[in-house]
């Protein structure tokens, strides 16, 4: 298998889950899913972020090799993300222990916004593969451009679980893809305009 196959970044992204996945079935705490809930979760957003970084990154470093390698498999990262956002899912879900007690937490902001974010990565990742973007056409573009909208839903679910009150780790991590989104904003509309009113 040559060095440069994407099966090797698929083994990579793979040994978390697979460690996640041990702990909990030889674990003989039942709490077990409820501490691994949090190291889920931040591990499908440290993916999620990674993924979006990849296009200002490519802008503000052009020709810098890691950028493009990122644009290159960001597809991969982004599946990965869902991956882990579902293992996440199924571990609440069994730590809730019932349909009902579920039903019953939806009135919570850190709950509602993990389901939101959860539901849009849904369509992103059934449509990741080359098939479907043949078949989609320029929709399938538009419809990645939700990863966006999950991000949102992902740093307002992590900031309200920690009652708002402590959003550093949330901030620290979503922080510096907001910037660079903020700078991709300027260079794409805002630089052009401000030129022309020089």
């Amino acid at each position: 298998m040559s060095a440069r196959s994407p099966y090797w970044l698929w083994a990579l992204l793979a040994l978390p889950a697979l460690g996640f996945s041990y702990e909990a079935s030889t674990a003989a705490d039942p709490r077990v899913f409820h501490t691994l809930l949090h190291p889920t979760g931040e591990m499908s957003a440290r993916l999620l972020i990674i993924t979006l970084l990849a296009s200002p990154l490519a802008l503000l470093f052009k020709g810098w090799r890691g950028p493009a390698w990122l644009k290159k498999n960001r597809r991969y990262l982004g599946v990965a993300s869902f991956g882990y956002a579902a293992l996440h899912t199924i571990f609440y879900g069994i730590d809730t222990g019932s349909l009902s007690s579920i039903l019953g937490q939806l009135d919570k902001t850190e709950i509602w916004t993990g389901w939101i974010a959860f539901g849009v990565f849904v369509p992103l990742a059934l449509t990741s593969m080359d098939r479907a973007q043949r078949m989609m056409g320029r929709h399938w573009k538009t419809l990645q451009r939700a990863t966006y909208l999950a991000a949102v839903f992902t740093l307002l679910h992590w900031a309200a679980l920690e009652d708002w009150a402590h959003p550093a780790a949330a901030i620290v991590h979503f922080g510096p893809l907001a910037l660079l989104e903020g700078y991709r904003v300027w260079y794409w509309y805002l630089r052009d305009r401000r030129r022309a009113l020089a």
